[in-house]
């Protein structure tokens, strides 16, 4: 079978699961469209994430098991972005806390100035240790304070100071922004390390940035969460309180919450679908442009195109940086689709390894393969939990409840999702080891 044909046939089989999803009660489809639309948008934002991931390493080789932390940096965007200020937080210590990040931004610019001019030598040690240490305590004596007085202000509902209240769809690029400025600091630190520490820096990176998400309350008031992010699609109760909807919902057979929750799914999807677009065609004209040659050239071998006079650094550190901000307004996306900030549900193996996956069993250096890699593995992700149960039903029929061999089964059945998950990845690296729809 051909590539081409071999790509129609996988892509008709994934739109086949999705249809019988909403179409079929049976086995483990719902017949529900409510369910497969809600898949769908996943697979939309998760195929968004493994562009720029297939983009760092399927272009360029670079392991980055950072992905984690920039979804949360688009995140936490949303926050930033769409949320209303906090005006008595504002009040009660925005100036102290602004004041101590400058004093914090400030102490690290003179250190860098300093070890930069002095020359090397006791003296240049002494000067950056006292720099450090004077800037750190001049930092907390004032920005301390005005933590402790933001979250103070009604914490049940608010701690924090809020956003600039701009439209949501603004926070998607912003996130973007947000986390090409984290990678950009990032890669200057640990894009000389090897492929295996580069893989350990980032995942420690990542953590850091999770970490911080949850313990600044003033920020993003940490695991008390931020509900009632704005949506770009309509609320559902205006929906369901207009006459023409219930009308036109009425004829297709549905009822006005079913209809509601329906749109405003479908129309996550268009949204996510036109980001997803728009990414592919600039990630495959990039491909096949003189640059994507180069980027190539260099994953192949870093030594001959270090020789050609490629400044190989630079490069990774551009791609390190495209493909985290990919990931950052796909992070953007997801908060957006769930109406909150949970700064705790970001753990690497769903923001880290899932992705990999995808990317892996698709075809890394081959973008329409990640596609395909997204699609597929998030529907087997959702649908492999249902599938556990089953079988535990079907292999325990006839058994005492409290057998050794039901009780074992039952309890396994929702950990099939990770069995699953693991075992589809070595039987790919198997039996497959360029994905399913491998770089041409």
């Amino acid at each position: 079978m051909s590539q081409s044909n071999r790509v129609i046939f996988y892509f008709a089989l994934v739109a086949i699961l999705f249809l019988l999803e909403g179409l079929t009660n049976f086995w483990i489809f719902t017949g529900s469209w409510d369910t497969s639309v809600s898949i769908l948008n996943m697979a939309l934002v998760s195929a968004v994430m493994a562009l720029g991931v297939n983009l760092q390493w399927g272009y360029a080789g670079l392991f980055n098991v950072g992905i984690m932390g920039f979804t949360a940096l688009g995140g936490l965007a949303v926050v930033i972005t769409s949320m209303q200020p906090v005006g008595e937080a504002w009040e009660a210590g925005g100036a102290r806390v602004l004041a101590g990040l400058l004093i914090g931004a400030l102490t690290i610019g003179l250190t860098i100035m300093l070890r930069t001019k002095l020359p090397k030598g006791n003296a240049r040690a002494v000067f950056t240790i006292v720099v450090l240490v004077g800037g750190f305590f001049i930092y907390r004596s004032v920005f301390d304070p005005g933590v402790e007085a933001i979250e103070a202000v009604n914490p049940s509902v608010a701690g924090y100071l809020g956003g600039l209240g701009l439209p949501v769809l603004l926070s998607w690029p912003v996130g973007g922004l947000l986390a090409a400025g984290a990678a950009w600091i990032i890669g200057k630190t640990a894009l000389g390390l090897r492929s295996d520490y580069l893989a350990i820096a980032t995942l420690g990176i990542a953590e850091i940035i999770v970490a911080v998400i949850k313990n600044e309350g003033w920020l993003s008031r940490g695991a008390k969460n931020v509900n009632g992010l704005p949506r770009p699609v309509p609320n559902p109760v205006d929906l369901q309180a207009d006459p023409a909807f219930i009308e036109a919902a009425a004829n297709f057979g549905l009822g006005p919450v079913e209809a509601s929750t329906l749109y405003i799914k479908l129309g996550y999807a268009l949204l996510f679908t036109a980001v997803l677009v728009i990414v592919l065609i600039l990630a495959q004209l990039a491909r096949h442009s003189p640059w994507g040659r180069m980027m190539r050239a260099i994953r192949d071998n870093e030594t001959a195109a270090r020789a050609m006079g490629k400044n190989v650094t630079a490069r990774h550190l551009q791609i390190f940086i495209l493909g985290s901000a990919i990931c950052g307004i796909a992070g953007a996306m997801m908060t957006t689709l769930d109406g909150q900030l949970v700064p705790t549900t970001y753990n690497p193996l769903r923001f880290t390894f899932l992705i990999w996956v995808m990317v892996i069993v698709g075809g890394s250096g081959n973008n329409i393969g990640s596609l395909l890699g997204a699609f597929l593995i998030w529907w087997l992700y959702v649908k492999v939990e249902p599938m556990g149960q089953w079988l535990a039903q079907i292999s325990t029929a006839g058994l005492d409840p409290n057998n050794w061999f039901a009780v074992r089964m039952t309890d396994a059945a929702p950990h099939m999702r990770l069995f699953t998950m693991g075992l589809i990845l070595l039987l790919v690296l198997r039996f497959n080891p360029r994905g399913l729809v491998p770089e041409k």
